[in-house]
């Protein structure tokens, strides 16, 4: 299973971000495809956040529709939203400790442990913040 990240959904929601066209497609292509995927919830509520924040968007993303963005994927069959299970503390603190995560590196060490509690083989991410984390595989899936 992959795992996408905020910003691919954040990319494929605004239509005037840089890689919305790349960042759609892939999107478009999870969703009509047979394979399962998810979305961590911290990557759900960070794309709420961002998309309808008036600091970072001149017109930002009204509340609602950003709520019907993640009814709408939560419709999908093949996608899973995930959370922290039963491992996580065990993922969060064998990831956080040699990365030596402080502060808001916490957040991606978070997505990363509900990823691996989960059995996510791959993130999808253009982050680059996640490769202090090289238990968990990522890809840019926007680029190549």
């Amino acid at each position: 299973m992959i795992a996408v990240d905020t910003n691919i959904l954040v990319y494929a929601h605004r239509a005037y971000s840089p890689f919305h066209d790349r960042a759609r497609s892939t999107i478009e292509s999870l969703a009509v495809g047979v394979r399962e995927w998810a979305i961590p919830w911290p990557c759900a509520h960070e794309f709420f956040a961002v998309v309808t924040h008036p600091r970072i968007y001149k017109t930002p993303t009204p509340p609602e529709t950003a709520f019907a963005q993640l009814r709408a994927l939560n419709t999908l069959a093949n996608l899973a939203f995930i959370a922290e299970a039963d491992e996580y503390l065990l993922h969060l603190e064998s990831l956080a400790l040699p990365a030596k995560a402080r502060g808001g590196a916490i957040h991606d060490a978070r997505i990363a442990a509900i990823c691996l509690s989960h059995g996510v083989a791959e993130l999808w991410s253009t982050d680059r913040d996640f490769s202090r984390f090289p238990a968990l595989a990522v890809r840019n899936p926007l680029i190549g």
